[in-house]
């Protein structure tokens, strides 16, 4: 690559980066071979100069389509290159002849359609901008030129869009040749529709791709769209995709933004393009589900040593649907999957499998017969097309997988990788071709440029008989080798190979030192994976099908049934068919595709530098541009290089030379050396065209700041001239702004006075009127006041009367009301205290028999008496609220005729003073100055003393008003406080008048109880004295006859439900004479309670 050159303080460089691969930045300073850089985000780090590559500043703003083209070719140079016309959607680009694709992650058709094709058929390659039509119409011009064969090599790792490319390039190469029609469809649709029935059958979903043909597990493409149609199911006995198990170990069954239904039906349809019957159709599905439940067929244990049987009835189900699908015998499937069959010179024995060597057989004829479908569909479809076996010449479009290298790597990268570094080698070879072919064709004189073979890596893996390959399958021939014994064998043969490693921590794996990097191999699984056994059983079984699809798939070989079964290494085979491939391709003339996956997350509009360099390096173009490099990579036309560094040599440029003398005298003047001048470019060896750039770099800065410095002069002298130019005027313009100044305070000056004076003429006029009529007002109102206080006055005595005389009349009212209810109370009460001596001679009578009947008549009678007295009681007191309820109306009426008074007083206040307003303002205006004004203001007093004299009456009088009121709203509550009582006494009474009842009736049972006592016991001698109940006579007597009025008299109908009871236990006569001291205390407290 470019060298270094002159890189100098201030140059614009790229420098290694860990996270993004080359970042840019500003030397600072360069110190022996150290430089100092500045970053683009502020921070400074120290790189060696031969670390360090120069950026072009002058780069167009879209890249160049040709990096060959690029002024520094160099890894961080194309890189950008890349990254900048991945912005702009230009996902291709050339490096000489070879195309870099990258995958943009979303649909561009403007890319692909029809006016596209029509604008590359013919064109010249290199005069359009890159694109995959330009390369397959190069290599279809080239054979029907030539009449020589070309081949397209499509590589890239998964994901970088090789399939979709390869699809582009069919698609175009169909355009030109395929439109003559072939039963009834062209050549062009049944190419292209070949493409779905591929995809389905070849293709895989991987942890990298949705759509890729390096997948290692047997989830293929149509097998999961068998499953999107009910007739489907049913017909092949299918369920659910996750019960099988070649489907469910990877966990993914659909993906998003595919319709398996759609793909089947699209699938479908292109198998009917390229001519597979409909029969032929269902043949291949039957195949497919036979696999699936070929798959789930388990084994365990048999009942002798190192046997299988089938594990339980599920894998006997899946056996039978697979017999019954392949249309074989279940019992002869069943003996293919368990058991082998040796053929000795003495006998034919038959040698039972053990479950682990079942499972391997198992999958072993799943894998025949998947290989053996597929490779019919392969025959099917170039059938269809109509492929010449016998043409002349052909275009051939190579899909390979790219360089690999994972966490873990086995068989299967050893062999994709041995794939690369063949292809690498043939890339080589060819850009190394090409750079040969540009200096004869410019005519220079040029020598062997060496580059880096890879011849030494592929001796190592394909080499006999000491290669890794021979060394597999000598391990794999013996039956006691494990993949132990078999590194050991690698690490003993290759310990001097500077391209292979062994690991320090590991007896298993090993390292090769492959052209893209080091790619460490697990050994674990390469024996197994080596090991392809041709099983006679399995072909048999087959063959003899009586489906003829399934025995069209496994024709008889010749002599097959007398051979015994016979290794066969997958590594020798894969061997072989890679140098046929190889044969084929150095028999054609390649062109290049490298697809390149700008990042891993599959999403449009995202470029990882670090993911995109590893890939270009993996794919060899790196390794180009060394190549390039090593001979004269930096090349410009002789019009080109005299624009850009005619500036080195103004002299040559301004004499009469042609261009290609021009050229050299400019390079010669420099001192460069080891330059080459062809016929129409020149050619610079790697690092030149840096030092060419650096001169002409520092030409440019010296001549640019003598331009600054006479810009600088004359843009400061300019400044200075408008700067005092621009201070003069504004000068002017103050001094004017002063005068007018000036001239404005004088003017304001002289209005002020002129208005002040206007002002104080103005504010005397109006406080002399504003006086003058206040002093009229004053004299109407006080006039008006002094004859409403006097109305006033003779109405409020009149009012003062009335309401004496009101006062006077509830007084003696009240009075006589209260005499009234105390005698009733008196009369009640003596009342009283006669019935209780009355009924204490009842009681006395009562003891004896003859008497009960006589007492309960009396006792009745005053039973009625009291009732009737209670009810007189209830017609007074009624009565007394009645006159309590017409005072209090009279009282409220009084109030009512008070308020109205003053009402009226307040109006005729109001009148007065809007009369006295009135005469104001009818009075003739005072013209002059009276001397009565000492006399009026002494009315004045007077009537403002009259006014605080009635607002003082008229303060007495609302405050008579409040009293009113409050006397009004006592009275009102002492009345509900008597309402109340009055209501208790009715209760009590009811109370009182049942209690007389239980009384009564417990007379009686008295009465009954001394008739039947008196009747037994007549000749008793000790006979009950009756009870005196006019004991107390003469205290009741002397009580009663009292003149005094007791304030708080007893009632009745206070008595208590208890209290009636005791009067009951008290009224029960007798059982013997030593009571009566206590029937003497309860009489006495009977008294008490009436």
């Amino acid at each position: 690559m470019d060298t270094q050159g002159d890189i100098i303080v201030g140059s614009r460089v790229w420098v290694e980066d860990p996270t993004t691969a080359w970042i840019d930045g500003d030397v600072v300073s360069v110190s022996g071979e150290v430089a100092e850089i500045q970053i683009s985000d502020e921070k400074t780090l120290v790189a060696k100069l031969s670390k360090i590559y120069p950026k072009n500043m002058e780069a167009p703003f879209g890249g160049v389509d040709d990096m060959t083209k690029l002024s520094y070719l160099h890894e961080p140079g194309v890189l950008q290159n890349l990254s900048t016309r991945y912005e702009l959607d230009e996902i291709y680009t050339y490096t000489g002849d070879i195309l870099i694709a990258m995958n943009p992650f979303q649909r561009l058709p403007h890319l692909y359609d029809a006016h596209t094709m029509e604008q590359y058929n013919g064109v010249p390659f290199g005069q359009l901008g890159p694109h995959v039509f330009a390369v397959a119409d190069a290599s279809y011009r080239a054979m029907i030129n030539e009449g020589k064969s070309n081949s397209v090599l499509v590589s890239g790792e998964s994901g970088a869009g090789k399939t979709e490319t390869t699809k582009m390039l069919m698609r175009y190469l169909a355009y030109l040749g395929g439109n003559v029609p072939t039963a009834g469809r062209t050549v062009e649709q049944k190419v292209l529709e070949s493409n779905p029935v591929l995809e389905a059958f070849g293709n895989a979903k991987t942890v990298r791709n949705n759509n890729s043909r390096t997948g290692y597990s047997f989830n293929y493409s149509c097998i999961p769209t068998i499953f999107n149609t009910l007739q489907e199911i049913e017909k092949y006995k299918l369920g659910n995709p996750e019960s099988f198990h070649y489907l469910n170990q990877s966990n993914c069954y659909e993906l998003v933004g595919v319709n398996d239904a759609h793909e089947y039906l699209a699938t479908r349809r292109a198998m009917d393009i390229v001519g597979i019957s409909e029969k032929e159709q269902d043949s291949i599905f039957k195949v497919v589900a036979s696999l699936l439940h070929l798959g789930n067929i388990e084994f365990d244990k048999g009942e002798d040593t190192d046997s299988s049987a089938l594990k339980d009835d599920t894998s006997n189900f899946h056996l039978r649907m697979t017999a019954e699908l392949l249309m074989c015998d279940p019992q002869a499937l069943e003996d293919a999957l368990c058991k082998r069959m040796m053929i000795t010179p003495e006998e034919v024995i038959k040698r039972s499998l053990d479950p682990i060597g079942a499972t391997v057989s198992r999958d072993g004829l799943a894998k025949t017969i998947y290989s053996h479908l597929f490779d019919w569909l392969v025959t099917k479809i170039n059938k269809s097309i109509g492929q010449d076996p016998y043409s002349n010449s052909l275009i051939g479009v190579l899909d390979i997988y790219g360089f690999e290298s994972f966490e873990t790597n086995s068989f299967e990268q050893f062999c994709i990788n041995f794939t690369n570094e063949k292809l690498q080698q043939h890339f080589n070879q060819y850009v190394f071709k090409m750079e040969q072919e540009e200096y004869v064709k410019e005519e220079i004189d040029w020598s062997y440029i060496e580059f880096v073979d890879n011849q030494d890596v592929l001796d190592l893996i394909e080499k006999k008989p000491g290669g890794i390959i021979a060394l597999l399958d000598e391990a794999c021939m013996f039956p006691k080798s494990t993949h132990e014994t078999f590194c050991q064998k690698l690490y003993q043969t290759f310990k001097a190979h500077k391209r292979f490693i062994k690991p320090k921590l590991s007896s298993t794996n090993f390292t090769i030192a492959h052209f893209a990097g080091e790619v460490l191999y697990q050994a674990d699984q390469f024996l197994d994976k080596n090991k392809d056994y041709v099983v006679p059983e399995h072909r048999a079984l087959l063959g003899a099908s009586k489906c003829s699809f399934v025995a069209e798939l496994f024709p008889p070989l010749p002599e097959e049934s007398t051979k015994p079964s016979k290794f066969s290494s997958i590594a020798s085979r894969f061997k072989l068919q890679l140098q046929q491939l190889m044969e084929t391709l150095n028999s054609t003339d390649p062109h290049y595709i490298r697809c390149v996956k700008p990042n891993t997350s599959l999403k449009p509009g995202i470029f990882e530098n670090v993911n995109v360099m590893q890939q270009l390096r993996s794919g060899g173009v790196l390794e180009a541009i060394r190549i390039s490099c090593a001979g004269y990579p930096s090349r410009r036309t002789f019009n080109d290089f005299l624009k850009r560094f005619g500036v080195l040599a103004p002299e040559v440029l301004q004499g009469k030379y042609d261009e290609r003398t021009a050229c050299t005298k400019i390079l010669e003047k420099k001192g460069l050396a080891g330059f080459q001048i062809g016929n129409s470019q020149v050619f610079l060896r790697a690092g030149q065209l840096a030092e060419l750039d650096a001169w002409r770099t520092v030409l440019l800065s010296n001549k640019a700041r003598v331009i600054q410095q006479t810009m600088r002069t004359h843009m400061v002298h300019k400044q200075y001239t408008a700067l005092r130019k621009a201070t003069i005027n504004v000068q002017a313009l103050w001094r004017r702004r002063l005068a007018c100044k000036l001239l404005e305070d004088i003017k304001r000056e002289e209005a002020a006075i002129k208005l002040q004076k206007n002002s104080r003429r103005y504010l005397a006029k109006r406080s002399y009127i504003k006086l003058q009529y206040a002093v009229l007002v004053l004299q109407a109102g006080l006039r008006a006041i002094a004859a409403g206080k006097e109305f006033r006055y003779r109405k409020q005595t009149r009012a003062a009367i009335i309401i004496q005389a009101q006062w006077r009349c509830h007084s003696a009212s009240s009075y006589y009301k209260k005499l009234k209810r105390a005698s009733l109370m008196f009369q009640c009460k003596g009342r009283g205290r006669v019935a209780r001596r009355e009924f204490r001679k009842l009681k006395k009578d009562s003891r004896e028999t003859g008497e009960f009947k006589e007492a309960k008549d009396k006792l009745e009678k005053q039973v009625e008496e009291l009732t009737w007295q209670l009810q007189l009681e209830k017609r007074l007191r009624a009565e007394l609220e009645e006159m309590k309820g017409l005072e209090i109306m009279n009282l409220q009426s009084s109030l009512q005729a008070v308020q109205d008074k003053l009402e009226e007083t307040n109006a005729m206040l109001e009148k007065e003073r809007e009369a006295a307003q009135n005469s104001i303002e009818e009075a003739p205006p005072v013209l002059k100055e009276t001397p009565v004004f000492v006399e009026d203001t002494e009315k004045i007093d007077i009537l403002t003393a009259e006014v605080e004299s009635l607002k003082a009456l008229l303060r007495s009088e609302k405050q008579k008003a409040l009293d009113f009121e409050k006397i009004y709203n006592e009275a009102q509550e002492s009345n509900e406080e008597r309402r109340k009582k009055l209501e208790t006494t009715e209760v009590k009474v009811d109370q009182l008048q049942e209690s007389l009842e239980r009384m009564i009736q417990g007379f009686s049972n008295q009465v009954l109880e001394l008739k039947m006592i008196l009747s037994t016991s007549s000749a008793s001698s000790s006979i009950t004295r009756p009870i005196n109940i006019y004991d107390h006579a003469d205290a009741t007597s002397n009580a009663l006859n009292s003149p005094t009025l007791d304030p708080n008299p007893v009632i009745i109908s206070s008595l208590t439900p208890d209290a009636l009871r005791q009067i009951v236990q008290d009224l029960s006569p007798s059982k013997s004479s030593g009571h009566e001291n206590a029937e003497s205390d309860r009489e006495g407290a009977f008294d008490d309670f009436f």
